[in-house]
């Protein structure tokens, strides 16, 4: 019969790293390991400036709310009789087109 030998004699104890040209090689493959370099900041992206648009501006009006909501049904009417591209500014724009001065009352 065969004596069994306690775990600890069966197992082989490695006293060298097989692993240890491991890093060497992913060194040369991938480059340096990111903890022996200093951490980079992102750049930031620099983009040159576009020109901004010379034929028309953005701008702020204050109109009621009945106002608004008369000329978003307005524009909903365009767009029902096939007018797609209509739009609040578009509408606004032949307002002002049509308009006459003389016809404006003088409580605006």
């Amino acid at each position: 019969m065969s004596a069994k030998l306690p775990n600890r004699a069966r197992t082989a104890v490695l006293a060298e790293n097989p692993l240890e040209g491991e890093q060497l090689l992913l060194d040369a493959l991938f480059g340096t390991p990111q903890a022996a370099v200093a951490p980079r900041r992102p750049q930031p992206v620099r983009r040159t400036p576009q020109p901004k648009p010379q034929h028309y501006k953005i701008i702020s009006i204050s109109m009621y709310v009945e106002d608004i909501a008369r000329l978003e049904d307005m524009v909903q009417e365009l767009k029902r009789r096939g007018h797609y591209k209509a739009n609040k500014s578009q509408l606004i724009r032949h307002a002002l087109s049509r308009v006459n001065l003389d016809d404006v009352p003088d409580e605006v």
